[in-house]
């Protein structure tokens, strides 16, 4: 089997990341008020502590998605690289119109999660695929 040709993508569109986050965040809101409303006894100090810190964890998961910057992807055939940062990616989602990838760079640093979709790559997509399921090359050949 061999590899797939190289291919760089700049991500920037990131709009399905967004409306599942927030999705997700407004589904949490809406439970947690819910349940309140619901209860019949009194509010301890803990749990209103334990809301607030999970309602304020929310609102900085939502304001981090108002600025997602573009970043350069590039597959050269034998290593990926983020940016100028070479490492690892690989596919942890895969619904067809949208990935989310996890690039780990090869010098020690923290992973970065990428959810990259098809709308804004629709030219390249196709070879992006190709790429991230693409076999890597055996060290030392």
């Amino acid at each position: 089997m061999r590899a797939s040709p190289a291919c760089q993508v700049s991500l920037r569109h990131f709009g399905v990341w967004r409306s599942a986050v927030l999705g997700l965040s407004l589904l949490g809101v809406v439970s947690v008020a819910a349940w309140l409303l619901r209860r019949e006894e009194a509010l301890s100090m803990p749990l209103v502590a334990a809301m607030a810190s999970a309602g304020l964890l929310m609102a900085i998961l939502v304001a981090s998605l108002l600025r997602m910057p573009a970043v350069g992807l590039r597959w050269d055939g034998q290593a990926w690289h983020l940016d100028a940062v070479p490492g690892d990616l690989a596919v942890v989602i895969d619904l067809g119109p949208w990935m989310l990838l996890r690039f780990t760079p090869a010098v020690p640093a923290r992973m970065i999660w990428l959810p990259v979709q098809r709308r804004g790559l629709e030219a390249q997509w196709h070879v992006l695929r190709c790429a991230v399921y693409s076999p890597r090359p055996v060290a030392g050949r």
